[in-house]
């Protein structure tokens, strides 16, 4: 009975050990998430052109994960599913309050948000989305933070902080058919689906990239990071070598870029994207390495008053000594 004992213990630390090895991450595999979103176009033209691939070498293995809100993203983050990748600052420093196990370690996309009020809600003006409801992709989302933004410069707030401004969630891709059946009055959103609302659900531009929240100084795309991923500086160099190339062959070559993402896109969700459409919308953000540290200590201060963390020092959030490395 004893041996029989011992060897059921046996087995199942054995089973253990073994389920723990089939678990652990290679150390030779980098796991990038990104969003399959016009604003998320630099890790898309990096993925395209073969520069994570060429930085990294041979011997490390590129998976990729795509997610569809920064939430998921941070989860993802979180549980090591993803190791670097593009995410809004909003969900990043969200997360860092509450555990401080990730860093920004560059710019990616400055713009490329906009407020469209729907065709029949009869609003012209900020002011006038006073007992309205607005959608956003996600509570939390950057969108949300820039939308109070815009909101406290109007003198207006939401329903939860005793405001008359209902927020509600919903995928950008949705927001179309919210704006036609009425269930919506406007939308924050990030390109393209500004302009879709604009030219498929006849919306009204309320703010363009360059006028909502901090206009062409708003981060709504950085590059974020686990503490984990940042103790293999050389991991942490490709990485950042790539994206960098991707920025400059944005900047540079523009139309080709935007083909690559249509290309991409469609190869993830199966749609077409309409080459008009991207190029409208691609006026609308800059896609640019650099980030403005006030703009996010701001959005920061704003969570906080949206009682989405309890505290907005974000000290040590942002970490830009790699990227300067490269400069």
């Amino acid at each position: 009975m004893k041996k029989n004992l011992r060897f059921i213990i046996f087995t199942l630390l054995l089973i253990g050990v073994l389920v723990g090895c089939s678990n652990k991450k290679d150390a030779n595999e980098v796991t990038i998430g990104y969003f399959p979103n016009l604003t998320h176009i630099a890790t898309i033209v990096g993925l395209e052109n073969g520069y994570f691939e060429e930085e990294f070498g041979k011997d490390v293995t590129i998976k990729t994960k795509t997610v569809s809100n920064g939430g998921l993203f941070m989860e993802a983050l979180s549980t090591k599913s993803i190791d670097v990748g593009t995410v809004g600052p909003g969900p990043t420093l969200n997360y860092y309050v509450k555990n401080p196990a990730f860093r920004i370690i560059s710019g990616a996309v400055n713009g490329g948000a906009v407020l469209v009020a729907s065709e029949k809600s009869g609003i012209e003006s900020l002011e006038d989305l006073d007992g309205k409801r607005v959608a956003i992709p996600v509570i939390g989302s950057t969108q949300d933070v820039m939308l109070r933004k815009a909101l406290k410069d109007a003198n207006l707030n939401v329903k939860e902080q005793g405001g008359t401004v209902e927020l509600f969630a919903a995928a950008p891709a949705d927001t179309a058919s919210l704006f036609i059946n009425n269930d919506v009055d406007a939308a924050a959103t990030q390109e393209p689906w500004g302009y879709v609302l604009e030219n498929q659900a006849k919306g009204n531009l309320l703010l363009s990239w360059d006028e909502f929240a901090w206009g062409e100084e708003s981060t709504n795309t950085v590059v974020t990071a686990s503490d984990e991923f940042l103790k293999n500086e050389a991991h942490v160099e490709a990485y950042l070598k790539a994206h960098k190339k991707a920025v400059e062959f944005i900047q540079e070559n523009p139309e080709e870029a935007q083909k690559l993402v249509i290309e991409h896109l469609k190869d993830l969700t199966g749609k077409d994207l309409d080459k008009d459409e991207v190029a409208a919308a691609f006026d609308r953000l800059i896609v640019t390495t650099d980030i403005n540290e006030k703009v996010i200590e701001e959005m920061a201060t704003i969570s906080k008053e949206a009682n989405y963390i309890k505290d907005d020092n974000i000290d040590g959030l942002i970490e830009l000594k790699y990227l300067q490395k490269l400069q």
